[in-house]
């Protein structure tokens, strides 16, 4: 359900810069609820020979949520105020009167990859414009959700940008959920936030307010996480009504140099013996347990140098894979199996380095596993974000330590 308590200058700034209807929004109870586009956006739909498509093909369309996992590329048109306040989750924006200064995203994107442009609803001439505009520079799969973003909050959580989160809390209007797994959350997070991972709510569940009009943001380890989405799917489930993800989560958050709990006193610098590089059959392992040395294994990644010895685990969504992932790697949802049947199927022989986007699940993974007390002494987990192409090309950014 959409999230009312966003600060009024970002509503203010929105409407200003320009809203999706050249009429105004009807205030009387009364007013016509439109189930179809007006004459003018029929037009521009009937010009540009655009397929609409439904609220229940868009849900399908955005698969876990994260722009990784969507299985179509969502495209807010609305002014970029509007987008940060409240959107589609895993959406990409490009006003419609702004083309030419967000293109660019879409560079390295297919000419065929299925493409559904959206905006502010039935009346709102945005998403045809885009969509067309798209068309005419040669991409062949471009649809329409002209019901768009008002549809979608009725029935849905929209995905929140960073001053829409700064303002809940500032505010304190809302409950911050940390999706990430606890070691995560302790080493820092956004201030007041409760720790709720995915993986553990039915243990965590007695925290949950009791009001289910309780206003909840949820965030984890960035765009890629997918796990502030299932939480919110859960909560969902649970019956609570005023959900948002916040998914640039605490990465963004942080390089904002905004508040976090991760301040603390000051380490007083002491002098001491540099520690001695450790490895398990040749792999350097990282400070954190159960981590590869972050900045050694991207450079095996990026030279297509891993070890024969080494079996690349993926253990997001056979969706998320077929998506794009490190070249060699093996697709093994760790999610979805008891610990014994995940250890089951992880290869014999090898040391086992496991991924998943953002680090969050591959060390649930790890944990999963080691608190099983199945052996993990050759099995360990990479904490990095990680966005790989269908040819295997990668860019990866490494985690900072939580030591």
């Amino acid at each position: 359900m959409k999230l009312r308590i966003i600060s009024s200058s970002i509503v203010v700034i929105g409407l200003l810069l320009g809203g999706c209807s050249t009429h105004p929004e009807a205030s009387t109870p009364s007013a016509k609820v439109l189930t179809e586009p007006t004459a003018h956006v029929k037009e521009l739909i009937e010009k540009y020979k655009l397929e609409n498509v439904d609220y229940a093909y868009v849900k399908i369309a955005i698969g876990n949520g994260t722009r990784d996992g969507a299985k179509a590329l969502l495209i807010d048109a609305r002014p970029h105020p509007k987008y940060l306040a409240s959107t589609i989750p895993s959406s990409l924006n490009i006003p419609d009167t702004q083309i030419d200064q967000y293109i660019g995203q879409l560079d390295k994107v297919a000419k065929d990859k299925e493409i559904i442009v959206y905006c502010g609803g039935w009346e709102c001439e945005k998403s045809p414009i885009v969509a067309g505009y798209l068309k005419e520079q040669g991409f062949t799969n471009v649809k329409l959700y002209q019901a768009g973003e008002p549809e979608w909050i009725t029935k849905n959580y929209p995905e929140i940008g960073l001053p829409a989160a700064q303002a809940i809390f500032k505010n304190n209007s809302a409950l911050f959920m940390d999706a990430r797994p606890y070691a995560k959350y302790m080493a820092g997070t956004i201030p007041g936030s409760m720790y709720m991972s995915d993986e553990e709510l039915d243990k965590l569940k007695g925290r949950l307010p009791v009001d289910k009009t309780t206003p909840i943001v949820s965030f984890c380890e960035g765009y890629s996480c997918a796990k502030s989405h299932n939480l919110a799917k859960k909560l969902q489930e649970f019956g609570y009504q005023k959900i948002s993800v916040y998914a640039g989560g605490y990465p963004e958050w942080k390089e904002a140099g905004l508040q976090t709990t991760a301040g603390g006193a000051k380490k007083v610098e002491v002098a001491t013996t540099p520690k001695k590089d450790a490895f398990v059959d040749g792999i350097k392992l990282g400070e954190d347990e159960g981590t590869v040395d972050g900045e050694w294994y991207k450079a095996l990644i990026m030279s297509d140098k891993i070890p024969a010895n080494v079996a690349v685990i993926d253990v997001r969504t056979p969706g998320e894979f077929a998506n794009g992932h490190i070249k060699g790697a093996i697709n093994i949802e760790a999610g979805k199996m008891s610990a014994t049947e995940f250890a089951a199927k992880l290869p014999k022989g090898k040391v086992v380095i496991m991924n998943c986007s953002a680090g969050g699940r591959s060390m649930e993974a790890f944990l999963k596993l080691k608190n099983t007390k199945i052996d993990v002494s050759k099995i360990f987990y990479f904490d990095a974000n990680i966005k790989c192409d269908k040819s295997g090309k990668c860019e990866i950014k490494v985690n900072e330590p939580l030591g």
